[in-house]
């Protein structure tokens, strides 16, 4: 990870000074960094616990995507924290935030394309479009508030799980190109992913672990699966209720707090969590099929943080 870090910072470089005081404000505010975790263990369990430079660059570019998307998600939700520090658009304002994604996003094709490493590309571009994709059927779906289960995995698969599928199939495509390895742990990862997108749904309506409510969801119209479960059950009247609470009053915390109390006590939550953990069993499943190693172990470990995680 010391080593990647040093050629992402590299892979962030440029002529122009406003874009690297940007550019190192993002890498020194970074996150988890469960995505180069997963390219790394990944090639690691397929390769002996190798990875080359082809490892590094997929992590790298994974890496700058995945930032140019946030950059551009907080200009898109108007918010002025990310992880705790100010967004980049709060700090320089949206024209610039737009322009450093749209760098950002470049440099990572590039550094595909200068290596010639296009099987990676093809993988990271598709998981572009389909986080893009993602998002507007999710803004669609919440206009008309029509949205199934099927639907609701459809969006979190495209917004989010996509991501982390690429993360391991890259891991995989960097060690074992054109192997049946790169599929298998692309499926590894959605999984992975689905279970951590239910999370973060989870996250919203708060419990004695994590703490207390949000609501955010709500208030931005935003069917999560707790809601959707629950709508699905209930009587036409509080179908109605639940439909009108969520179109019209999602400003109002009384409303929205009255909301949050209804998906608990209709079993909501339950029903996501003992999904969450369906897609959890299943990623575990599939390691299980690899012989045991520390990489193996690593891997397992971080399936069970997607679900486990406290924020």
């Amino acid at each position: 990870m010391e080593l990647f870090e040093s050629k992402f910072r590299e892979s962030m470089s440029s002529k122009v000074a406003l874009l690297n005081r940007i550019t190192y404000y993002i890498v020194n505010r970074k996150g988890k960094q469960m995505r180069p975790m997963f390219v790394f263990l990944t090639a690691k369990l397929l390769n002996q616990g190798q990875v080359n430079e082809r490892t590094y660059r997929g992590a790298a570019v994974i890496e700058l995507i995945h930032t140019a998307t946030l950059v551009h998600d907080d200009v898109v939700d108007d918010s002025a924290k990310r992880r705790g520090f100010f967004s980049i658009n709060a700090l320089w304002k949206n024209k610039i935030a737009v322009l450093v994604g749209d760098y950002l996003l470049s440099k990572g094709l590039l550094l595909s394309i200068d290596h010639g490493d296009f099987d990676l590309l093809r993988i990271i571009s598709k998981a572009v479009r389909e986080m893009s994709e993602g998002e507007l059927l999710q803004i669609d779906k919440a206009r008309r508030m029509d949205i199934t289960e099927e639907v609701y995995y459809d969006i979190i698969r495209q917004k989010t799980a996509t991501l982390i599928a690429a993360c391991c199939s890259l891991g995989a495509c960097s060690v074992k190109p054109e192997t049946p390895d790169v599929e298998t742990f692309r499926k590894f990862g959605e999984l992975c992913g689905m279970a951590f997108q239910i999370k973060d749904d989870l996250f919203d309506y708060g419990s004695e672990q994590i703490g207390k409510p949000t609501g955010i969801d709500i208030k931005e119209q935003k069917m999560t699966l707790p809601l959707i479960h629950v709508l699905n059950g209930c009587t036409s009247n509080e179908r109605k209720w639940l439909i009108n609470s969520v179109k019209n009053h999602n400003r109002d915390k009384t409303r929205v707090k009255e909301v949050i109390a209804f998906v608990k006590q209709h079993g909501g939550l339950d029903y996501a969590v003992q999904k969450m953990i369906s897609f959890k069993e299943e990623a575990l499943a599939i390691l299980e099929t690899y012989p045991d190693s520390d990489y193996r172990s690593a891997l397992e470990l971080m399936v069970n943080y997607v679900v486990d995680r406290k924020k």
